[in-house]
């Protein structure tokens, strides 16, 4: 029997039906008026038993028929009048109730004012008032009715049985929003059973016909027991609690967290229930991750970007593409985007003036290891404000190519500042890592150089002309979402079935988004006077293998059940944290407490220049073998971080075949 019924349900007379969006008006005004037909003559039933028809009220000479095509007439006036039939049955609103009960009172009104007019003029009334008084109220719950059954009716096909049942957490209008489309919307999967509350002692209550529960180990229960496997969390509650903690009991016991954009991001006002629900996603691990808060004063941001000549190297990059897209909102007067990778530079540059048709934009292909080229870009273009951003960043690449690390950060950021010098750039704002300091790694080490040229070349300026070009350095750590970040790379693992590979169990990381530390650069470019290196509060460090335990709950799966967990080993120049300040090193606070000042060991220029050209030649030369069994391109790299560690004394490697150098 079930079996000749779902294949009834399948065939070509029934399987539309779900597909069957809404009546046209025409036919939502004629069931209504189909409707006030029963309510009339049942109205006439009613009264006949009541009373006895032409006693009470004065007297009329029409037939039923005549007086039921007068009340239908006025009544449909009404419900034109009032739009009755221009909302979706089964979306029906308070507001369409207040619509078919206003459309009967006026019709009613309307009627005792033409039988009042008519039995002064002639005596007579064209409808009873008897029945007028019982049709209006019978009228109104039949049409009220109809509109509660087909949307109870609605829920229970769209939101059948085999939907996953979810929770609500949160009881504010946000929450009570999200459980009212989820119950109204046609095209989401999910069914609500109940909210959550974390804020009352007491849950004995319902909203919207759903129980409220208590958050505690019983609903976890009770989740199990009915088969309630996921949570949705608006984005106005995540501002209201610690993602981090309070999120995180959801995770332990494998529910999946799902939310919603803000409703004002929702394109299509029309549209706006479907696309709302449409849109409901699993939540980011980026919403999980307890950072600071990130406020920036914007006027200052303004004053030194507002009509000038805004340069960004690396421009297509991560962290690049973000300052540029920040760099917008202030109004500079043109962006130049330096880049030498051809395919992102150019789509860059395409979502960039359809998303600021008002803006200009210069899309520059360049290398900063080209000293004459950068040259060329910097006299033509005469550029206010530089954030350069250009660098190789990848620990384990620049481990094997020592020499192609210094050529992009070290000789890279030579040119660069050398050119805002020479054409007087007022500001000039470098990228660093927090991976410069005690760097264990040839990427961290070529950023500390990059960052002690930078630094005493201003010291040297100084002294010369207070009001040369200020040069300020941003150190910050890892940024979520940017090319070759951890998460990315998990995501990946997860969506091809893991395993997941972690390089150690105790490793540790401090994580920002690129919007955050794209706005805490703006902010520090606006504080510095001038060889300042700024550090940025980057909350509290993130164990590797807690974050990937979360990812995979959050894909819903369990670790080391559904998707294995492998450690690899750290990867050479790795250590298992990251440091933001050198122990010798101290900070002074700024005007912005998630900004801080490191005081750094200053280096005389004259000297550091000195070395870091010679480090830069042994890049560029040609050398010999150095033993009979390390090739010519090895030796090449050993006599690179050698000098390395001259100019950086705290550079010690780690994990890495230039262990050997510390050693001697």
């Amino acid at each position: 029997m079930r079996n000749r019924l779902k294949e009834l349900k399948n065939s070509d007379t029934f399987s539309h039906l779900p597909r069957f969006n809404y009546l046209p008006r025409w036919c939502v005004l004629l069931v209504d008026l189909f409707i006030c037909t029963i309510a009339f003559w049942l109205s006439v039933w009613i009264g006949t038993g009541m009373f006895a028809y032409g006693d009470l009220s004065g007297s009329t000479t029409l037939p039923l028929w005549q007086q039921y095509l007068i009340v239908m007439g006025v009544q449909t006036l009404m419900f034109w009048a009032f739009h009755t039939y221009s909302g979706i049955l089964r979306y029906s609103t308070f507001i369409d109730t207040i619509k078919v009960l206003m459309a009967n009172l006026m019709t009613e009104v309307i009627l005792l004012l033409v039988n009042l007019f008519m039995e002064h003029s002639f005596g007579q009334h064209p409808v009873l008032n008897t029945l007028l008084a019982i049709y209006m109220p019978v009228a109104f719950v039949l049409l009220f009715s109809l509109r509660v059954g087909i949307k109870t009716l609605g829920e229970m096909l769209q939101l059948g049985h085999g939907s996953p049942k979810v929770m609500i957490y949160g009881t504010k209008s946000a929450g009570i929003a999200i459980a009212k489309m989820l119950r109204a919307a046609g095209n989401t999967p999910y069914r609500p059973v109940g909210f959550i509350c974390d804020e009352h002692e007491t849950t004995n209550y319902n909203l919207v016909g759903l129980r409220v529960y208590k958050l505690n180990d019983r609903l976890f229960e009770w989740m199990r027991r009915n088969e309630v496997s996921h949570v949705i969390i608006s984005p106005f509650k995540l501002q209201d609690i610690n993602p981090a903690k309070d999120l995180q009991v959801f995770i332990d016991h494998n529910i999946r967290i799902l939310t919603t954009p803000y409703f004002t991001q929702v394109d299509n006002a029309e549209d706006i229930d479907a696309q709302r629900i449409g849109r409901i996603d699993a939540i980011k691990i980026e919403d999980l991750l307890e950072r600071p808060k990130i406020e920036i004063s914007t006027e200052n941001v303004r004053q030194i970007i507002k009509g000038k000549v805004v340069l960004v190297s690396g421009a297509a990059g991560s962290i690049g593409s973000e300052l540029v897209r920040q760099v917008q909102q202030y109004e500079p007067q043109v962006t130049i985007l330096l880049e030498m990778a051809e395919s992102p530079l150019h789509d860059l540059t395409l979502e960039l003036r359809a998303k600021f048709p008002k803006r200009r934009f210069i899309p520059v292909i360049a290398d900063v290891r080209n000293r004459w080229r950068v040259e060329q870009v910097f006299g033509e273009m005469r550029p206010d404000v530089v954030y350069h951003a250009a660098a190789y960043k990848h620990v384990p690449l620049m481990e094997s190519h020592p020499n192609e690390a210094i050529m992009a950060n070290v000789l890279g950021t030579k040119n660069m500042a050398d050119m805002a010098v020479k054409y007087g750039v007022q500001r000039f704002v470098m990228i660093s890592t927090d991976k410069a300091v005690n760097p264990t790694n040839i990427m961290g080490a070529s950023k500390r150089i990059a960052e002690i040229y930078v630094q005493s070349l201003f010291k040297k300026l100084q002294k010369e002309n207070p009001d040369c070009t200020k040069f300020i350095t941003t150190r910050f750590g890892n940024v979520l979402g940017s090319n070759g970040s951890v998460i990315p790379y998990f995501q990946k693992q997860i969506a091809a079935g893991g395993p997941v590979t972690v390089t150690h169990p105790d490793i540790i990381r401090y994580f920002m988004t690129i919007p955050e530390a794209c706005c805490l650069v703006m902010e520090a470019s606006t504080l510095g006077q001038g060889g300042e290196i700024f550090i940025f509060d980057m909350g509290q460090p993130v164990r590797i293998l807690d974050l990937a335990k979360n990812m995979i709950r959050l894909a819903g799966y369990t670790p080391n059940k559904d998707i294995d967990i492998v450690f690899t080993g750290l990867r050479p120049g790795e250590k298992l944290y990251e440091e933001l300040l050198n122990q010798k090193e101290k900070t002074l606070p700024t005007d912005n407490p998630k900004i801080m000042i490191a005081r750094v060991r200053e280096f005389d220029f004259d000297q550091v220049s000195k070395q870091i050209d010679e480090l830069i030649a042994t890049t560029t030369t040609t050398t010999t073998t150095t033993t009979n069994t390390v090739t010519s391109s090895q030796g090449r790299n050993f006599t690179t971080v050698k000098l390395m560690k001259q100019l950086v004394p705290e550079f010690i490697s780690n994990n890495s075949i230039y262990e050997q150098l510390d050693q001697q």
